[in-house]
């Protein structure tokens, strides 16, 4: 096999990759024509599965006419204003603008850029500091790097940018000491509903109000990061809605094409887009080639059609109980440490002499993708998961554990 490409999170010297070829639904196959349910819904993407006709056409349909065309003033395009108004009518987050990248990782920095941008126009520019939790995952651009909450993937790779501070995950005292200490420095607090790569950890009861009310009286940003959660994970458009809580910033990527084509995006609150807009002669000098690349926006359109006319939203709350359900029996029979998850993201706690790359191997060989992660595994299986296919994941991350 060649190893040319340098792949992502993967060690340079590998060079045993297994070579998917084909996805239809839930399921995908490799070169050698074996069949794994997906359960990863590929790297927290494929909310949709794979084969979507209505995706593919509204993708060729857009190229056609006109595949893209940049964004920078003074050019549009309409499946861009068409889809920042869906998405902004959609988001749980007051007098809403959207501003369009092509990753998950590009919309954090971008998110970071706005807010500090907010306060130096808003006459505080001591305002820099962006706070995050603990095993959160904010993407791999040098933005979201500093303000991971995940050491090892913060590691080897020289300084960070400044300004940024990590305060323990669960810990809304440890925040709250933070903002006493520091608060008039506090640009915005940046953190996922439900946080994904760091182990699957959904939030205390009561926290992510208490992280509002803290934003609120110290006058700094809530960030939600919707990269994973966002667009029916959580059985809601955002996760955040599950929380009963409207931030003033929500970064997107992911679902939002089910990974058809790649975008990403910032949803922009009235707190930040305010000073943005006061003076009529700034100009807002960051952005992409790619920010409103018309395909993409096109291919976020018909997914958010299938999203409606599926009921997905609906299916992920019932999929996601069923999952739990069944990884739950797992725990009760000894054969994981625990479980957590919350709509239809889960992960299962791993035993200390369970190293759990070994054990999603184990499952992979079975026929089922799951992810490591630290002492866990995660899993995430696409929106149109079917019940038999939940069941199979089950019945295989069982017999992983067993072997």
């Amino acid at each position: 096999m060649s190893t040319t490409f340098l792949h992502p999170f993967s060690a340079p010297t590998k060079d045993d990759f297994v070579r998917i070829v084909r996805g239809e639904g839930a399921l995908i196959w490799d070169d050698r024509g074996t069949e794994y349910v997906d359960a990863m819904s590929a790297l927290w993407f494929a909310n949709l599965g794979y084969g979507r006709r209505e995706v593919v056409e509204a993708i060729a349909a857009q190229a056609g006419q006109l595949h893209a065309y940049h964004c920078f003033d003074p050019f549009t395009n309409g499946p861009a204003d068409d889809l920042a108004a869906r998405i902004a009518g959609l988001a749980p987050v007051d007098d809403a603008r959207v501003f369009f990248t092509g990753s998950g990782s590009e919309a954090v920095d971008t998110a970071i850029k706005l807010t500090r941008a907010a306060h130096q126009l808003a006459g505080q520019p001591h305002r820099q500091i962006v706070v995050s939790r603990s095993s959160g995952y904010h993407g791999t651009n040098l933005g979201g790097t500093s303000a991971q909450g995940i050491p090892l993937n913060q590691a080897g790779w020289g300084d960070l940018a400044p300004h940024f501070v990590s305060v323990p995950g669960d810990d809304i005292e440890a925040m709250s000491v933070l903002f006493a200490e520091r608060g008039d420095e506090i640009a915005a607090v940046i953190s996922e509903p439900v946080q994904g790569a760091g182990g699957v950890l959904p939030p205390p009861d009561g926290y992510w109000p208490a992280l509002r009310r803290l934003c609120d009286d110290h006058g700094a940003h809530l960030i939600a990061d919707e990269v994973i959660c966002g667009f029916g994970r959580l059985g809601t458009w955002f996760g955040i809605e599950r929380y009963g809580v409207r931030p003033d910033l929500i970064t997107f990527a992911k679902a939002v094409t089910s990974g058809y084509v790649p975008l990403g995006g910032v949803v922009v609150g009235a707190a930040v887009r305010g000073p943005l807009e006061a003076a009529p002669d700034h100009v807002l000098r960051t952005g992409y080639t790619y920010s409103g690349h018309a395909t993409a926006c096109a291919a976020a359109a018909a997914c958010l059609d299938v999203t409606e006319s599926d009921g997905l939203l609906a299916r992920s709350d019932e999929a996601g109980a069923r999952l739990g359900a069944g990884l739950a029996a797992l725990v009760e029979d000894g054969l994981y440490a625990g479980v957590r998850g919350e709509g239809f993201v889960w992960a299962l706690a791993t035993h200390d002499d369970q190293p759990p790359a070994e054990v999603r191997n184990r499952a992979l060989a079975g026929g089922v993708v799951i992810r490591p992660l630290v002492g866990a595994l995660a899993f995430c299986p696409p929106l149109v998961t079917t019940d038999a296919q939940i069941d199979r994941i089950v019945d295989t991350a069982a017999a992983a554990a067993r072997a």
